[in-house]
């Protein structure tokens, strides 16, 4: 009886005896786990998969015993069976058994607290009886709520089960105790987010997995306290995996993806006390009396924007062999953590061999902070030395010096490993001059929040116009590191058709003109400000006007109407605009109106509402007076920003501003300007009136027409000689999506250009095909298909034995191409355009180049394949030798590619299924919940016995390869969107079949960014 359950007894066994009896299942007859409302066909599912489960659970040595025990049960009276007997459970001897919650595990509720129906807590109490994964999230968590569930959380500490919470500092509300008796005394696993400046968990849910596959979850008002639990007027509803299969669905990955963000800390009583108390102090709670003691606190993994920077860091690098960069992030972003995190990495790959080390800052408050800094993230007490005021270093290994003392210190070391410049848009300056020629180092980083300074120079002409990275506005957004604004696009009947137009944009004079003195619009300003802002006699306010005259106009009439104003403009001498600054704050002032964005003086960070009060067709510069506002401040919780939009020309691009505040593609832009932007970041929202929508709809229109082929022709021939494309694309500031569309190729708009014959028949059609290598983003496959292209061009052969050629000619033509490599090669050549633009094409595809593309694992090394570069599916294909019998490419519509050759399995993947219908249900089958962790949904036909599901469950153990290719929709702005290959996966875990849900483990984390728009995250 004791003896190991046997290879292969539940399939051989269990699984034809348990289906035996289902067959002869009557209408009256019903053999379920834990709850009898279900179908035949999922109830067979259902008790099999828990079946399975439960042996998997028992000890292997008492595995027979289960076995026969349950084999018993099936044997027994048939007659009894069919009498309506029920199988309720199942579970060890020994075990008292399970009680059952008053809502079948099944069915769905609405739990309210009312008279006459089951109390939220007993619910929960009851549920956890039976449960074999307890999952909790809340914004708080009180004592009082985990003594009302004490004998349930005991029972699951004797079970050896762990519960999962997460939960905030928010308010103050959580209770120390209360974490320190579930980690302590039921053996629970916390994680803290450690609100600072704003709250963004506000759900309440809890999550109860069962291996029987019957999960129930409660979504609703509840933090676990005993108000909340008890007698509190709370509203729960109730899901089931069975009634709500999508939702539940949902619900796990979204809590996993929680579990898996740095944001959430693991909470160890032992050690971080301290912090929590700390934390709950300054989010408002009471000052524990427990002995504190200092630790730093400080969080020295990247969160998501910081591993952007670090991700862009190593492309620019690894790939680009660039050792001079600049990053530009707003302030409070963690520039410096990410300049420590990415001296760690050198210290790592280095061996543990510190490199030397100039830290550079004009302040020795900034010096002091970045020193600490790099200790923190170090984790070394001693790194450092300070080279400021009266200190001077010893060792002058790493220093952290003010840039004055350089310039006074003649003898100060010269040649440096790493030289690290904060503040960088101070550069312009002299002293900083002289710095960067006299110091040199293997790695030059630059960090600023403003690269344009205020005299009009771009510090970027120090790295060669380059940014390695520059913090996008809805990533700031995303990630919480600014405050959320509302934009109001109201029209303002100015019609601005007739308005003098030099240089791409309006006459400031004529705007001047137009605008000063303008009661009526003036009116139309000071009507919307009223019913936008909640109390504009309470408001601190910008306006960015067109001229000197236009704002001391508006500070006038803003003052006569009741609104204290004044205006700063770049005569205002520096102590007068340093007082009106402090008025504005003190609440003296209401609002001040400005003309130049660059302006130091007007950057306040209580700034909650900005007026936009001149048409500007700079994106830039829009982006700029937004930016004004979006500083978090104490009390602070949105920025209103009223956008007062006229009646524009044609050419006046008004489209512009809403990519720079959403990152929306122009496709994406339109559509969403339809249903009112639901995707923006954060808790922003735009909003425009009729008449401002048809006004942006129009531009955006416009934009469209203006990027015609016969459009770019021109602008090609107003080059004078025919240049190559990437100076095409430089020159005109254009994109490859501008280039490659249904109509057109770089050959097509050259031929216009030109005069020339323009493509037809197949060399169109080839040429078509060119759209999707438009995104080729990895530097080898660039230089490959280069040397291809150009061999093919001086006539040389090729054969199958060239892995970069054959993937190439298979993408050119997947399904035509003859089993005789060489004379499909031969038909080839006979379209030598086609090979010219593809040499241009690879030239101008180094920019797509944003990761740092690697080699797979293992046997699959030698292929021309590298994880995080973006192929077609036929590339893909091509690479895994994917081909029939008579050695021509196959086409795969499947999501799923078996190679033999290469013993692989290739998944693909669509991260969004249909990029104009939300849907619940499909939202959440395919997706990562963490850098490394990727849940993925088999067809719907694949059982754990097919041949396809035993292969993927048996994956680790058969040494089968298995990679994963994603994209974000099968469709991008121009044609069928490219995958990127995220590399090798293994197997981690699944559960249930037709479809069957695994569980893989990337071998390489994903890129932030992919990650960042992939994963269910809402945090």
């Amino acid at each position: 009886m004791s003896a190991p359950l046997p290879d292969g007894l539940y399939e051989s066994v269990i699984t034809p005896r348990l289906q035996q009896r289902l067959d002869a299942t009557t209408g009256s007859r019903r053999i379920v786990n834990l709850d009898p409302v279900l179908a035949p066909e999922v109830l067979g599912r259902h008790v099999g998969d828990a079946v399975q489960r439960f042996l998997e659970s028992v000890d292997h040595d008492k595995r027979l015993e289960a076995v026969e025990r349950f084999l018993g049960v099936l044997d027994s009276d048939a007659d009894d069976l069919a009498g309506g007997s029920v199988l309720q459970s199942i579970y060890p001897a020994g075990r008292k058994e399970p009680r059952r919650p008053s809502t079948p595990l099944s069915e769905g509720a609405l739990l309210t607290n009312a008279r006459d129906e089951p109390g939220f807590g007993n619910e929960l109490a009851l549920e956890m009886e039976s449960a074999d994964e307890v999952d909790l999230l809340c914004a708080f968590v009180k004592f009082t709520g985990v003594t009302v569930l004490a004998p349930q959380f005991q029972l699951l500490a004797e079970r050896k089960i762990t519960p999962r919470v997460l939960t905030t500092t928010y308010m103050g509300a959580t209770d120390r105790r209360a974490l320190d008796v579930l980690v302590k005394d039921y053996g629970a696993q916390v994680k803290v987010r450690f609100e600072k400046a704003s709250t963004r968990l506000h759900a309440k849910a809890w999550l109860f997995r069962r291996l029987s596959g019957f999960d129930t979850a409660y979504v609703g008002s509840s933090n676990l306290s005993r108000s909340a639990l008890v007698d509190g007027l709370e509203w729960n509803v109730r899901l089931s995996s069975v009634a709500h299969a999508a939702q539940m669905a949902k619900f796990e990955t979204v809590f996993d993806s929680y579990w898996n963000l740095a944001d959430f800390e693991i909470y160890d009583p032992d050690t971080d006390a301290d912090k929590l108390d700390r934390a709950l102090e300054e989010s408002g709670g009471r000052k524990s009396s427990s002995v504190l003691v200092t630790l730093s606190g400080l969080e020295v993994r990247p969160f998501g924007h910081q591993q952007l920077m670090l991700d862009a860091l190593a492309t620019e690098r690894e790939v680009f062999d660039n050792h001079r960069n600049l990053l530009v992030a707003a302030t409070g972003t963690g520039k410096t953590v990410v300049a420590a995190l990415d001296y760690r990495a050198m210290v790592e790959k280095a061996d543990g061999i510190q490199p030397s080390l100039l830290f550079v800052a004009h302040r020795k408050e900034i010096l002091v902070q970045a020193l600490r800094t790099y200790r923190a993230v170090l984790g070394d007490g001693s790194f450092g030395e300070l080279f400021v005021g009266g200190e001077r270093p010893r060792h002058w290994k790493h220093v952290f010096a003010s840039v004055q003392s350089l310039d006074r210190d003649e003898a100060a070391r010269a040649n440096w490993d790493v030289l690290v410049i904060d503040e960088f848009h101070h550069a312009k300056a002299s002293s900083y001059r002289r710095l960067l020629t006299r110091f040199t180092a293997s790695e030059t980083l630059g960090l600023t929040a403003t690269p344009e300074r205020a005299d009009g120079v771009d510090v970027r002409e120090f790295f060669d116009g380059r940014t390695a990275y520059e913090l996008r506005l809805w990533d700031a957004l995303e990630q919480d590191l600014l405050c959320p604004f509302h934009y109001y696009g109201i029209s303002d009947n100015t019609d601005l058709r007739d308005v003098e137009w030099t240089a791409g944009q309006y006459s400031p004079g004529a705007l001047s003109a137009l605008y000063t003195g303008n009661d009526a619009r003036t009116f139309l300003i000071l009507k919307a400000l009223r019913e936008k802002v909640l109390d504009p006699n309470r408001m601190r306010a910008l306006g960015f006007c067109v001229s000197v005259d236009h704002a001391k106009y508006m500070a006038k009439a803003f003052t006569a109407r009741g609104i204290p104003s004044a205006a700063i403009v770049g005569t205002t001498d520096p102590d007068e605009r340093r007082a009106l600054v402090e008025q504005l704050k003190s609440g003296e002032l209401r609002c001040i109106f400005t003309v130049d964005v660059f302006n130091e003086g007007v950057d306040i960070p209580s700034v909650d509402v900005v007026l936009m009060l001149r048409p500007t067709a700079s994106s830039t510069v829009f982006i700029q007076q937004l930016g004004r506002g979006l500083r978090r401040s104490p009390g602070k919780a949105v920025l209103i920003v009223l956008d007062f939009v006229g009646q524009h020309r044609a050419d006046f691009n008004l489209a512009g501003r809403f990519h720079a505040m959403t990152g929306l593609s122009r496709r994406r832009l339109e559509s969403d300007l339809d249903v009112g932007f639901p995707s923006l970041p954060g808790a922003s929202r735009i909003v425009l009136d009729e008449v401002s929508r048809d006004e942006v709809l129009q531009s955006i229109k416009a934009a469209v027409k203006a990027n015609t082929k016969h459009a770019l022709a021109k602008d090609l021939q107003s080059l004078g000689a025919v240049p190559k494309l990437a100076e095409f694309l430089n020159e005109t500031n254009r994109e490859l999506d501008d280039i490659y569309r249904t109509d057109r190729s770089w050959t097509t708009i050259v031929s216009i250009a030109t005069g020339n014959a323009a493509p037809e028949g197949q060399e169109k059609k080839l040429l078509k095909r060119l759209q999707r290598l438009r995104t080729v983003d990895d530097l080898e496959r660039i230089r490959e298909y280069t040397r291809v292209s150009e061999g093919i061009l001086a006539g040389q052969t090729f054969s199958r034995g060239d892995l970069w050629a054959s993937m190439l000619i298979d993408y050119l033509l997947p399904s035509q191409s003859t089993p005789d490599f060489a004379q499909t090669v031969a038909e080839l050549a006979e379209y030598p355009r086609l090979f010219e633009e593809l040499v241009q094409l690879m030239e101008a595809s180094t920019r797509n180049i944003h990761h740092v593309p690697l080699p797979l694992d293992g046997s699959l090394a030698d292929l021309p394949l590298r994880s995080h570069a973006s192929y077609s599916r036929e590339e893909l294909l091509s690479a895994l030798d994917w081909r029939g019998k008579d050695g021509r490419p196959q086409g795969s519509r499947e999501g799923v590619a078996w190679s033999e050759t290469h013993q692989t399995d290739l998944f693909f993947i669509n991260l969004h299924k249909d990029e104009n219908v939300f849907s619940p249900s499909t939202m959440y089958r395919d997706v990562p919940v963490s850098p490394t962790l990727f849940d993925w949904e088999s067809q719907s036909g694949t059982s754990q016995t097919s041949r396809a599901g035993r292969r993927y469950l048996s994956q680790r153990k058969n040494g089968t390869s298995v990679l994963l290719a994603v994209r974000n929709s099968p469709k991008d702005d121009v044609t069928t969107a490219p995958f990127i290959l995220l590399g090798n996966a293994d197997y981690v875990s699944h559960s249930g079949e037709r479809p069957i849900q695994i569980r893989w483990k990337l071998r390489r984390p994903m890129p932030a960014d992919l990650l960042a728009q992939a994963s269910a995250l809402g945090i």
